[in-house]
């Protein structure tokens, strides 16, 4: 069944008694959610027969109505004594630029839109960072859903026969989807689905009753979404952490060259290259055997010369008296 029936539909069910009995308590429930969001373009999508954003004060408001054929004076009688700009556009194609409404009303949308997956896609497109979106739709949890259902089997049908009706539970995994933050929610309307006026009124006790004992199983349901937008952020250059960035001693080496100067306390060692390190080892190494040969001949350890590898390490028995250095 397309659109344009599924919502003359709904507004004939909308001019029976339970139709009333939504319309008053969907009514009193904008009333009260719509004034404290603020910005500057709030829009509602279908349903004009609730003025949803009479309450709110944001500048520019407007209304969007379906695709069905309309003729300017049958808008017009719509809303009349209404301050609302009438836009008629498919609700999955709405004329508007991205992020640029700041608050969204759904009375009733997405149970009769062929594609509602498409409509919330639509949704989450136009409405800017941090905006706020309020859906309604009939439970199907509920004594009114359960006629519903019935309604296939041969039952009167008690809701329109075109609409699709959506658990909360589906409808918050959707949000959730298209990163939708979901502040709070109501279930009201607990009446059975009776059709006479006199009965409906008869059971406005359980309104009260509903919502302190069993509020799940209220016949419609209203949440409202924040829109999130995930970004990043900038923090500066990258430093280093304190641990890194922490003075650190380093020993100085063994032996040191002649020209080489020791490395200050906190820096880096200096990297010595392999015939350096060779050199170094040489050196050690000729110390030590000029020391064990003083300590066997009994006297003192003379440097010896780096030139002359073969020399003898120190005052030896083959050294003359006449060479210098032994005077």
């Amino acid at each position: 069944m397309n659109e344009p029936q599924s919502i003359s539909s709904f507004g004939d069910f909308l001019e029976s008694a339970p139709g009333r009995y939504v319309l008053e308590w969907e009514q009193r429930l904008f009333d009260a959610a719509v004034p404290d969001i603020f910005g500057y373009h709030a829009m509602q999508l279908g349903m004009p027969q609730i003025d949803a954003l009479r309450e709110n004060r944001m500048p520019l408001r407007c209304i969007a109505l379906d695709s069905a054929p309309r003729t300017p004076a049958q808008i017009e009688r719509t809303l009349a004594g209404r301050r609302e700009v009438a836009v008629v556009a498919r609700f999955d194609e709405l004329p508007f630029s991205s992020q640029s409404i700041d608050l969204l009303v759904l009375p009733h949308v997405l149970e009769f839109a062929e594609e509602p997956h498409r409509v919330l896609r639509e949704v989450d497109r136009v409405l800017m960072p941090e905006g706020q979106l309020v859906i309604t739709g009939f439970n199907p949890a509920s004594l009114w859903g359960a006629h519903h259902w019935m309604g296939r089997v041969g039952l009167r049908p008690f809701l329109p026969r075109s609409s699709q009706l959506i658990a909360l539970s589906r409808l918050k995994d959707w949000l959730k989807l298209l990163s939708f933050e979901v502040n709070r929610g109501r279930f009201g309307c607990y009446a059975p689905p009776v059709r006479s006026p006199a009965w409906l009124s008869r059971y406005a006790f359980l309104e009260k009753a509903g919502d302190r004992w069993w509020p799940v199983l209220g016949s419609v349901y209203a949440l409202t979404a924040l829109k999130r937008v995930h970004g990043m952020r900038l923090v500066g250059p990258i430093r280093r952490r304190r641990e890194e960035r922490r003075t650190v001693l380093v020993p100085a080496p063994v032996a040191q060259l002649a020209g080489q100067n020791v490395p200050a306390i906190g820096a880096h060692p200096p990297v010595l290259a392999p015939q350096v390190v060779r050199e170094a080892v040489r050196q050690l190494v000729l110390q030590a055997e000029n020391a064990v040969a003083a300590r066997l001949a009994g006297g003192s350890p003379r440097p010896a010369d780096p030139s002359r590898p073969d020399a003898p390490r120190g005052d030896g028995p083959g050294r003359t008296p006449g060479e210098p250095g032994n005077e």
